[in-house]
């Protein structure tokens, strides 16, 4: 009889490789906040802010506003047609020129209807993330997440719905322009028109928070007329 052929010996099994849990997958990718995503919470913020303000200084009637929930705070925000058309297209145009880096101010001027005089400024200065080494605006950031720039925002939110408690009274009826700082070179449409700066004479001013996605920075201050003995 012939010889038994050898064993043959299994080859060795490389070892296993686990894939990317589904969890671990979608936590990276929250993390990841786009120059998009960015602009969208900015102008977001802007919107709820005008509205915030239009509401807590009586400039319309606040039958006219509804209650939103928004930042873990109920806001108000305007039901009037007309108003939200109109909030509508500008904060069209802030989204398009936040995108390019364009955007330097944000103020919204309180005016007096009879008399013109302006009573009170906000302002939101905006500060664009450049890049550096690329130039033009960074793209992203993983540094900072939602949760922490809502509650920035929610703080900031807050301290805006205060302020009627140092603000001084507005006793006549009033209207409201807003005023957008850009780039000497930003093409404006031809809706838009200058502006003076809706400047107040004899002003204090109150700094209020700031918040920060990493890829725009928002600081906040309200001007007002400081009243005079013979105004009380």
């Amino acid at each position: 009889p012939g010889a038994a052929a050898p064993a043959k010996r299994p080859r060795p099994r490389p070892p296993p490789v686990r894939a990317p849990t589904m969890a671990s997958t979608s936590t990276a990718s929250k993390q990841v906040i786009t120059l998009k995503g960015s602009t969208d919470i900015v102008t977001e913020f802007f919107n709820y802010s005008i509205n915030s303000i239009l509401y807590q200084r009586g400039i319309y009637a606040p039958e006219t506003f509804e209650r939103q929930s928004k930042y873990g705070l109920g806001l108000m925000v305007t039901k009037d047609d007309k108003l939200q058309e109109y909030l509508k297209q500008i904060m069209a145009q802030l989204d398009s020129w936040l995108m390019k880096g364009e955007v330097k101010q944000l103020v919204i001027a309180v005016n007096g209807i009879e008399t013109g005089e302006t009573l009170e400024r906000w302002v939101f200065k905006v500060e664009t993330a450049v890049d550096k080494e690329n130039g033009g605006c960074v793209q992203e950031q993983t540094t900072k997440t939602r949760k922490e720039i809502s509650q920035e925002i929610s703080a900031l939110m807050r301290q805006i719905t205060a302020t009627v408690t140092f603000l001084p009274l507005i006793n006549e009826a009033c209207a409201f322009d807003l005023l957008i700082y850009t780039n000497k070179d930003t093409v404006v449409p031809v809706e838009f028109e200058e502006s003076d700066a809706r400047l107040i004479k004899n002003s204090a001013e109150v700094r209020l928070r700031s918040f920060d996605t990493k890829l725009h920075k928002v600081d906040t201050a309200v001007a007002y007329r400081e009243l005079a003995d013979d105004d009380i």
